[in-house]
């Protein structure tokens, strides 16, 4: 430890001081797609830490920025005593141990109401980091697909020489999440095939989706998947070595559960194409391949990574070609429509409105406590002093505090920038594995400010907030299909309406914190925020998510339609 007590991320290696400069350090950074013949030990060695190094580097440049920062998943996943955790332990010791993360799940049923991939986004690595995550999502898909492609019968023991262990791991202990709709119960027979075979397939083209946003978003991905046959597995469960945790709760002693495994992984490797099959017959050729896997990707996502890095022989064609791309893909606005330039101005007596807010409260909070335990997202976003603050307040009034998560949004912090744009959000849904009582998470600006905000002010590139649209659609619906209820506000009222309330702010001591320079800065940009609400409402509305459009400067009748449309909603999915 230095005198100074102060502890500081590793040093990059010398060599790497001048990184993307240097022709024999663009040589070990170039894909080389002969590379996992052509390279000895100390040569993959000395390629991994220069390669690692360099991608940590992508988060830690100074103007001009070369590269965007860039980090790399690689999931490993396959049988067991396929030499998983040789590969990994070797790919540790050959590079630098301290910026390489390694976590592990073991597979469970997918916890309830929330997505596959959902309790697994606290893990996923910065930008500028690799890290090795064993068992990840597709554990829990391929334990749920066991559970109902066997049955009890088939995870009795039927090898005369099963040890404790073993017989310790075949147990499927009943877990806190929930069966899918077409899962069996307990002591039943399997499912027919083609019922197990539509639900993993459903299940793999939302996982597929899920992967490629992380990839669009600067977290590429290396699926490994590692492989043996049933002799070699056999003879290792039986050896004398001790055996790791088993990913996927399954009886290993049991050629039938063996057999049928092997039948869903079939199924999962002929639709996603993109996984490297290991060979685990051999530990030590395996790890050496799976090296070699790694630095191929960890190549190719520093390559993807440069930011128009063109040779000059190449600038104008490569300008043309952009134009036109950009031109058969232009953008195109929506109309305006009426209700965001209408806006209502109809008044509520105080006495009629007081009245009003006390019955749909206690309605409210009725239906809230008679949703068996669904998670619910309340999304609102508006018009600067459009209310949205005030509509939150009454909303959660009848409630205990203990019940739901407030989230206000700003500007992303350092961490999150280093992270897929929607992690911030994906961290912070209700989630079924903490402690917390609460499953009502409100969010006040969500993840909608990609299309609007950084829109507008240039904080994303064209490409990024158009791309968002569908990555939000995906999100929104995977979290509807899982069966959470997502409940959306868009609050408008009038700029003239806006002024009055910030002059309002200005002059009230206790809301003077609510007014800041950016709000009356965006006043100048009204028009460009109505446009950009306009296509995110045309774009983003869906029939599991639609948009509520509140339009009033009357900010009483717009917290009493807040909760009209909360009731509604509600009453709709609670049946009453």
């Amino acid at each position: 430890m230095s005198k100074n007590n102060k502890t500081t991320e590793p040093t990059a290696p010398q060599a790497l001081t001048a990184q993307f400069s240097e022709q024999i350090i663009d040589e070990r950074l170039t894909p080389n797609p002969l590379s996992q013949f052509s390279m000895d030990k100390d040569a993959l060695r000395l390629a991994l830490v220069t390669a690692q190094y360099a991608l940590r580097a992508t988060r830690q440049q100074t103007p001009p920025i070369l590269n965007k920062p860039t980090g790399l998943l690689v999931l490993v996943n396959g049988m067991e005593q396929a030499g998983k955790g040789t590969a990994v332990k070797q790919l540790r010791q050959w590079v630098d141990p301290r910026l390489l993360k390694v976590e592990a799940t073991v597979g469970d049923c997918p916890l309830a109401y929330q997505p596959i991939w959902q309790a697994h986004t606290k893990a996923l690595p910065r930008h500028g980091d690799v890290m090795v995550y064993f068992g990840n999502w597709y554990a829990d898909l391929l334990y749920n697909v066991m559970r109902m492609a066997t049955s009890d019968n088939d995870n009795d023991n039927d090898n005369d020489n099963d040890n404790d262990n073993n017989k310790e791991q075949s147990k499927n202990p009943k877990s806190k999440g929930t069966k899918p709709d077409n899962d069996k119960s307990d002591n039943d027979k399997a499912l027919p095939i083609a019922q197990w075979q539509a639900y993993l397939q459903q299940q793999l083209i939302k996982l597929q989706a899920f992967e490629q946003d992380l990839a669009a978003n600067q977290t590429r991905l290396l699926k490994c998947w590692f492989h043996v046959d049933i002799e070699t597995l056999q003879a290792r469960l039986n050896d004398e070595e001790a055996d790791p945790q088993f990913l996927y709760q399954i009886d290993w002693n049991s050629k039938k559960v063996i057999e049928t495994f092997n039948q869903v992984a079939s199924v999962l490797l002929r639709q996603q194409d993109d996984w490297i099959i290991i060979d685990g017959d051999d530990k030590s050729d395996a790890a050496d391949h799976f090296c070699h896997e790694v630095l191929q990707a960890m190549q190719t996502a520093l390559m993807s990574s440069k930011i128009n890095k063109v040779q000059t022989s190449d600038k104008s064609k490569a300008k043309k070609q952009a134009q036109q791309a950009l031109k058969s893909a232009k953008f195109e606005p929506v109309k305006i429509p009426k209700c965001l330039k209408d806006i209502d101005e109809a008044e509520i007596d105080k006495s009629d409105y007081r009245d009003a807010l006390v019955e749909k409260q206690v309605r409210l909070a009725q239906l809230l406590r008679a949703r068996k335990g669904r998670h619910i997202v309340f999304a609102f976003e508006g018009m600067d002093a459009a209310g949205k603050g005030g509509a939150i307040k009454r909303l959660v009034a009848p409630l205990d505090p203990r019940e739901y998560q407030i989230y206000n949004i700003s500007a992303p912090m350092l961490y999150e920038l280093q992270h897929p744009y929607l992690w911030r959000f994906w961290t912070k849904l209700p989630n079924e594995q903490t402690d917390r009582i609460s499953r009502i998470a409100i969010f006040d600006r969500t993840w909608y400010g990609r299309v609007l905000v950084e829109r507008i002010e240039g904080f994303a590139t064209d490409e990024e907030w158009q791309r968002a649209y569908d990555e939000i659609n995906r999100f929104e619906a995977d979290l509807a299909a899982a069966g959470t209820i997502v409940i959306k506000y868009w609050l408008a009222i009038d700029k003239k309406e806006q002024l009055k309330r910030f002059e309002a702010r200005k002059e009230t001591p206790h809301k003077q914190f609510k007014l800041t320079d950016d709000d009356w800065r965006n006043r100048d940009k009204w028009s460009d925020y109505v446009q950009s609400a306009a296509d995110m409402l045309a774009r983003t509305d869906t029939e599991h998510t639609p948009w509520c459009v509140i339009a009033t400067n009357e900010k009483r009748q717009a917290r009493l339609d807040v909760l009209d449309h909360a009731i509604k909603q509600l009453s709709a999915v609670c049946g009453s």
